[in-house]
């Protein structure tokens, strides 16, 4: 099983992140961990940490001489913003007197705020909100850049982009333009391949800025090169869009998930909703001329490209708060405000792409095996080559 445990708040001295589970082999490139992790900081939208954090990964284990070693992989990110909060955010006693503790005592609404102060007897939700923090997932992607690494040793892509800003949405895209996807500048403002598309979105998102407010979107990841028959009918855990659903929905501020079309098919009729099958006879597989489904039916892939979105609610810190309640003297005030982004549409999708990696990557392993990734491939060869015989 491929899995992760990440530790570390969003002010403490750094993050932490244990990968388990991948085979040996896997060549790992720190420059390409670097890029997906600058590509997360990255994106119109944006707040002011992302231009004081640099996310360096420190390798700390389970890697040698530039590949795994089949044992768990332990990575480090130090966040920068700690000497910022040293005396609020230390690990050991005291607790520093008055406002040198940071405490936050009126909850956000829409935020993990009351519910963890409820749920953890703390009259002091930055016991909770550090954790619940969006900055827990610069972790996820590190881990993510690990199972994608193994992926791409799989033949497996996986790319995210930009589908909607408040109101504002892009046109409807072909899978045959992944590659263009994938070309996109580490620093694209919106991960959108038409201009206007980018120019409407940064507009919206101006908008929502100069009134104080927040904007939500909805991003897609898109994974090419899985093979069909990844996942599992049998129960309901081993669905594969059960897992990618569940992953996806994790990501904090996500609130709803769609695969393929999900959302528009519950208002067609099943003749123009599924996808027709045909046969290639020249490449000796079953294809498909639309892909609505997106690459999954029954829980199993089905060799094409596997897309799911993620809908982001707009972020619960507002610069002009709603309306809350103290949580010590129970009075109305005006909601905490803590340092934010008014949207974090393309670092979603980063992050997205993270999880799925790790989903993916699990589910491959699952039905390939190998403790060295040369054993995978080979296995995978067996597979490919038994699908072509079918």
């Amino acid at each position: 099983m491929v899995r992760f445990l990440t530790a570390g708040e969003s002010h403490g001295s750094a993050l932490t992140v244990i990968v388990e589970g991948l085979p040996a082999g896997i060549p790992i490139d720190p420059r390409a961990v670097a890029r997906v992790m600058r590509r997360r900081r990255a994106g119109y939208g944006r707040g002011g940490r992302m231009a004081i954090e640099t996310d360096d990964v420190e390798i700390v284990g389970g890697v040698r001489f530039g590949a795994t070693l089949g044992a768990p992989v332990a990575l480090r990110i130090v966040n920068r913003d700690y000497e910022r909060w040293r005396e609020a955010m230390r690990t050991d006693g005291p607790r520093p007197p008055g406002d040198a503790a940071r405490a936050v005592t009126r909850p956000r609404p829409g935020h993990a705020d009351l519910a963890g102060a409820l749920k953890y007897d703390t009259h002091d939700a930055r016991d909770v909100l550090e954790r619940a923090s969006a900055r827990e997932t610069a972790a996820r992607v590190a881990a993510g850049a690990l199972a994608a690494a193994l992926l791409g040793e799989l033949g497996v892509a996986v790319t995210s982009r930009t589908v909607s800003v408040g109101g504002v949405a892009a046109e409807e895209f072909a899978d045959e333009r992944f590659d263009d996807l994938v070309a996109l500048p580490d620093d694209a403002e919106l991960r959108c391949l038409a201009r206007g598309e980018v120019d409407a979105m940064i507009a919206a998102i101006d908008g929502a800025r100069v009134r104080g407010d927040s904007l939500g979107g909805s991003f897609e990841v898109l994974a090419r090169g899985v093979p069909p028959g990844i996942g599992s009918h049998v129960h309901w855990d081993r669905r594969l869009d059960a897992r990618l659903g569940a992953a996806v929905m994790s990501i904090p501020a996500v609130k709803a998930v769609s695969i393929g079309e999900g959302i528009e098919g519950a208002a067609a009729f099943g003749s123009a909703h599924h996808d027709e099958i045909a046969y290639d006879a020249a490449r000796r597989s079953f294809v498909r001329p639309t892909n609505r489904a997106g690459g999954i039916e029954g829980g199993m892939s089905n060799g094409e490209m596997v897309r799911i979105r993620g809908y982001l609610k707009p972020l619960a810190t507002l610069p002009r708060p709603l309306s809350s309640v103290d949580l010590v003297d129970k009075r109305g005030f005006p909601a905490a405000v803590e340092r934010t982004d008014t949207i974090p549409i393309v670092a979603a999708g980063v992050v997205g792409e993270a999880m799925v990696a790790v989903v993916l990557a699990d589910e491959m392993l699952r039905k390939l095996g190998g403790d060295s990734v040369r054993e995978t491939r080979r296995n995978l060869e067996g597979y490919l080559a038994q699908l072509r015989e079918f």
